[in-house]
């Protein structure tokens, strides 16, 4: 992940030495060469994450120069929320950095807590999923954790409720439920107390009125109030992604094109579902 665009792209480049600094150690070695089980650590994934997002829109700038200033609203989808931030102006690049590193290491801490984990539901309605959660809390603790798009729900839970709704998905047939590769069950009470340890990180940096609204993943609304955004960060950890309903939004409002930057080319598929004839573009890295 980002070797190709920081050797092609001075300011990607730059901004991955800018991280290694604030992190102290080297990121973008991370990224291109590993450990697997390094990068793939919820404290290490997300700053990767994060920073290799802001290096794909630093080649929007590079090829796409007239696109940033056309940019009328901005969301991501989870941890995502942080590089929309920062596009918009409401966090610097290293505050930004230091808020996401505090988040990957307390959910990290979180997860290891609590055997937990996620599990894709594809091709199920949300009153169905619902309804598997809710027999499959006998087991343990078990959320919806990501309404991403119609057919694509995302459930959270400590591992024996997982296992409890697998098994009920089995006996009703037709349930297809694919584990996520993840450290734990995020967007459920399970990553407290990472809420608590978020809100000291965001009471340490500075949040600034966006520059344009940012779409939060708690009430998919949109949103430039520092004060509302610094809440609504925080309840994100614990709350449900309503990526669905973002999207709906953006379109609601009008949004005809849509530029997804970052490591692959998931968002373009969820928004597919949603409207097919959407415009959109990818920059990966």
């Amino acid at each position: 992940m980002a070797s190709a665009i920081c050797k092609s792209n001075a300011a990607a480049k730059t901004l991955f030495d800018r991280a290694s600094a604030l992190l102290r150690y080297d990121l973008l070695a991370v990224c291109t060469s590993g450990p697997a089980e390094r990068l793939n650590a919820t404290d290490v994934s997300q700053p990767a994450i994060f920073v290799a997002s802001l290096a794909a829109l630093e080649e929007v700038k590079t090829t796409l120069p007239q696109v940033p200033a056309e940019v009328v609203a901005t969301a991501g989808l989870s941890l995502g929320e942080y590089t929309a931030l920062v596009f918009a102006g409401a966090l610097s690049f290293e505050d930004g950095l230091r808020v996401v590193k505090a988040r990957g290491e307390a959910m990290q801490r979180a997860a290891e807590a609590t055997p937990s984990g996620m599990v894709a539901l594809i091709g199920s309605d949300v009153a169905e999923v619902e309804s598997l959660v809710a027999e499959a809390r006998a087991a343990g603790t078990i959320e919806i954790a990501n309404f991403l798009c119609p057919g694509n729900t995302v459930v959270s839970g400590t591992n024996a409720a997982i296992e409890r709704l697998e098994q009920i998905g089995l006996e009703r047939g037709g349930i297809r439920a694919t584990r996520l590769a993840v450290a734990g069950a995020f967007h459920t009470a399970i990553m407290t107390p990472a809420d608590e340890k978020l809100a000291t990180a965001l009471g340490e940096v500075t949040l600034v009125p966006a520059r344009i609204p940012v779409w939060s993943n708690v009430d998919a609304a949109p949103h430039t109030d520092p004060t509302e955004i610094g809440r609504l960060l925080v309840q994100q950890v614990l709350s449900p992604v309503r990526w669905e309903e973002t999207l709906r939004g953006l379109l609601a409002a009008g949004i005809e094109k849509f530029y997804e930057i970052g490591p692959g080319r998931v968002l373009a598929g969820l928004m597919k579902r949603v409207h097919r004839k959407a415009d959109f573009v990818n920059i990966t890295v």
